[in-house]
């Protein structure tokens, strides 16, 4: 655009040559047929009047050009704040083609933005009430029944009883899980930090899980034995949940007669890395990028018989970003998964310093 209107010269050189050698034209017939010889004073109509011409366009065509970008600015409320200098055509030209490039690149930004955010609201929407759905319908169904007559068998009461009150386990679970994941996004659920005994803590998740475990006779185990405590800085009650999803992800999805390995290694001075390996079916590499978003099943129709919120790892992932640090997922089919995540480490001088203060 600005370089289509550079400035007012070309065009009112262009038109001013034309009218004055239209108007020199008519002069010249009519000294002709009235015989009239001092042709030199067309010489100066011509020179005079383009001149005349030249001035008049110039500045007619820049004061049109002006005014219309002073209306675009004071009319377009999309780029406030931009200062109409009125100085010349091209400068301002210039400046708005600019402004007006600019406006338009943020908004394509804005606008695929919108989109994905509107696809990610229609799908957590959709997934919120899908989860929700299954132990919903299962409680009303179990509760028709029963006022269709079966209360009245006491042994089809308790036992329908017993499975709509899973179903309400299940669907407070969610809805738990759903209220974490909500403050942990929003601030409102702040990470407190203390030195713990990281591998007295993972201890204390293996007796936790010993019976799961036990079911499908998968053994909980370190990578080698840790004599001494290894001390991070971290919240002793949300690091526990970290390693209880991921220790019970393991389970669930582990082979039967299997392993559940946890291993933590100095990763630099003051970072340790803890693993958490399982040998169970592991993950297609497709799935890895969205294998922390809230609800996302790899196996939909396995992930259900299991059971679980769906949000497990999404909330694994915010804690361990609240506290600063980051979390991986390593996969390969048919061999296994390993989660791992880092935590600040701490001297056990200092851990114990540290407790003695608090």
């Amino acid at each position: 655009m600005a370089g289509n209107f550079k400035n007012a010269n070309p065009f009112a050189l262009k038109y001013a040559f034309y009218i004055s050698l239209t108007a020199t034209a008519v002069l010249l017939l009519i000294f002709f047929f009235a015989g009239l010889r001092p042709y030199w004073i067309l010489a100066l109509f011509f020179l005079l009047l383009f001149a005349i011409a030249f001035l008049s366009l110039r500045a007619g065509v820049e004061n049109y050009v002006l005014r219309l970008i002073k209306n675009v600015y004071k009319e377009v409320s999309l780029l406030e704040g931009i200062r109409f200098t009125g100085n010349s055509v091209s400068n301002d030209l210039e400046s708005l083609t600019s402004d007006i490039e600019k406006f338009a690149r943020g908004k394509k930004i804005e606008i695929e933005t919108l989109k994905i955010r509107e696809e990610y609201r229609k799908d957590f929407l959709g997934n919120v009430a899908h989860e929700m759905k299954t132990p919903l319908f299962t409680i009303q169904g179990y509760i028709l029944t029963l006022l269709d007559g079966a209360m009245e068998d006491k042994k089809i009461r308790k036992k329908y009883l017993d499975r709509a009150n899973k179903a309400v386990e299940r669907l407070l679970y969610i809805v738990k899980d759903l209220d974490t994941i909500t403050k942990l996004e929003s601030g409102t659920q702040q990470v407190t930090k203390h030195p713990i005994d990281i591998i007295a803590l993972i201890r204390s998740v293996f007796e936790m899980l010993e019976m799961k475990a036990d079911k499908k006779n998968i053994s909980l185990i370190f990578d080698r034995p840790y004599i001494k405590e290894i001390t991070v800085l971290a919240d002793h009650e949300k690091i526990e949940q970290v390693l209880v999803n991921l220790i019970e992800n393991a389970i669930k999805y582990g082979h039967t007669n299997g392993i559940t390995e946890v291993s933590v290694e100095d990763l630099v001075k003051d970072k340790v890395i803890v693993r958490v390996t399982d040998n169970g079916d592991g993950i297609g590499r497709e799935h890895l990028p969205r294998l922390f978003e809230r609800f996302y099943r790899v196996d939909k129709s396995g992930s259900r018989k299991e059971g679980g919120s769906g949000l497990g790892l999404s909330i694994v992932k915010h804690i361990v970003e609240a506290h600063g640090e980051r979390i991986y997922v390593e996969s390969e089919p048919d061999v296994g998964s390993e989660f791992s995540f880092t935590l600040q480490k701490i001297e056990n001088t200092e851990s114990k310093s540290t407790s003695e203060l608090n």
